[in-house]
């Protein structure tokens, strides 16, 4: 029998088991910026989680319920800063687990996570980057890829178009400047009708 599944349930799915093992967490990426923007499909899923060496083990342990994990893998992203994913078996979707960084942006922007209103379909609470999180690190992906992701770029514009009513353009300029980014926030400010 051929089950579908939505990804936002397979979201909340990762979501309850990172809860459980009581790992902080906070969904970004193109999730979060559909969230404040502009809505699209997105093939996968990236969560921010503040994972130590006691959780590895744990972790794999649960998510291999539904999900294929690479012990390894974790292990790395762990010692690394970096990623490792999470793919359910039956919908092949794939979850991107970043380990938090150590540095003073990545611990500000955890430490501003929100809970919005709204929630899974199983009414598990989504914890999401603001969306002036979500503006910058989708502008420093961008700059790291050469600037030449013209999704990421609308998924920018999207956020500063559908929030702009919510944004701390404060907060987004003085982190704007530490990532190396001011120009960009410039241009897509521009760009989004000068938020």
């Amino acid at each position: 029998m051929d089950i579908e599944f939505e990804p936002i349930e397979i979201l909340a799915k990762a979501a309850r088991i990172l809860d459980d093992l009581k790992i902080s967490w906070m969904v970004g990426g193109s999730f979060a910026s559909s969230f404040y923007g502009a809505a699209r499909f997105t093939g996968d899923a990236d969560v921010v989680i503040d994972m130590r060496s006691g959780h590895v083990e744990p972790l794999a342990r649960e998510l291999e319920r539904e999900f294929y994990v690479n012990r390894d893998a974790m292990r790395e992203a762990l010692r690394d800063r970096r990623w490792f994913n999470a793919i359910h078996v039956e919908s092949s979707f794939k979850i991107d687990f970043f380990v938090l960084g150590a540095g003073p942006y990545d611990r500000e922007e955890f430490g501003r996570r929100l809970t919005p209103r709204a929630s899974s379909p199983a009414g598990t609470p989504l914890v999401f980057k603001t969306p002036e999180d979500s503006v910058l690190r989708k502008l420093q992906w961008y700059r790291l890829g050469g600037e030449v992701s013209e999704q990421q770029w609308r998924d920018v514009l999207g956020v500063l178009i559908v929030s702009r009513d919510l944004l701390d353009n404060a907060y987004m300029d003085r982190w704007a400047a530490h990532l190396g980014v001011s120009d960009l926030l410039e241009k897509a400010r521009g760009e989004a009708g000068g938020v």
